[in-house]
């Protein structure tokens, strides 16, 4: 539940539209709400502006639906990360509202469309095409955020020139999320050309020596660009939640 519904719940009950026993039956699971195999945190949205996201790893399908039930009575935006196919497939005829995005293995449902809080535009660049999935991952967390997202795609360091030609898009974002893997060297670039905050996301694409990721984390680590900084291997999500907390402010 976020702010402005508690604000609405609240001023009905005050003009008399509703009755204390409603508001009462709509706010008793205000803290969390306990379902036997999850906690569910109502609160969040008013702690830090957005609703508790579900993982979907790990997680089967009936638990993750669920959770939705429950937590699509109070929010108006619900999130569901590293979601695969086959779940998603038993998921979607419960939810008909929401979309499945199989590139990013992310679901995500709407009750009403999302209102534009960001104070500027985030760029999303991967230096592969083989990166575009984390990239998507943080493009479609951003967006749900509600942020103008724009994303460049294929532009690393083998063929530097393909970067060029998008220095406009660079010029006028606030926030760029940079995700690459191999050497991870793309971040480090961008940063050098530009003033604002680069999140770097280091993928796990890569022959043996990138070591799933750590050859990437390691390079964007030890950037010599001092406004870049780093998240978890194949952490798109982080990535572009954290840059929406960083176009909000």
């Amino acid at each position: 539940m976020d702010i402005n519904t508690l604000h609405q719940i609240l001023s009905t009950v005050a003009n008399g539209s509703t009755s204390i026993n409603d508001a009462v039956e709509k706010l008793k699971h205000l803290s969390c709400e306990d379902v036997g195999y999850a906690h569910i945190d109502h609160q969040r949205s008013m702690r830090k502006g957005f609703p508790e996201v579900i993982f979907g790893e790990g997680k089967t399908a009936e638990h993750i639906s669920g959770i939705m039930n429950k937590m699509k009575v109070q929010e108006k935006i619900i999130l569901v990360t590293r979601l695969d196919q086959d779940k998603a497939d038993i998921i979607l005829p419960e939810f008909p509202e929401a979309e499945y995005h199989q590139d990013a293995r992310m679901l995500i449902w709407k009750k009403e469309e999302i209102i534009k809080l960001g104070k500027g535009t985030i760029a999303v660049l991967s230096a592969g095409t083989s990166d575009i999935p984390v990239a998507k991952e943080a493009f479609l967390t951003a967006e749900s955020m509600g942020n103008n997202v724009k994303s460049i795609f294929d532009v690393g360091v083998a063929g530097i020139h393909r970067l060029f030609k998008h220095k406009h898009i660079l010029d006028q974002a606030s926030v760029i999320i940079v995700v690459a893997g191999m050497e991870g060297a793309l971040p480090s670039v961008v940063a050098g050309m530009v003033s604002i905050p680069v999140i770097a996301v280091p993928t796990s694409i890569g022959y043996g020596a990138s070591f799933g990721g750590l050859t990437a984390l390691f390079a964007m680590l030890n950037s010599c660009s001092s406004n870049v900084a780093v998240v978890n291997i194949d952490n798109g999500f982080g990535a572009g939640y954290m840059a929406a907390t960083i176009n909000r402010s």
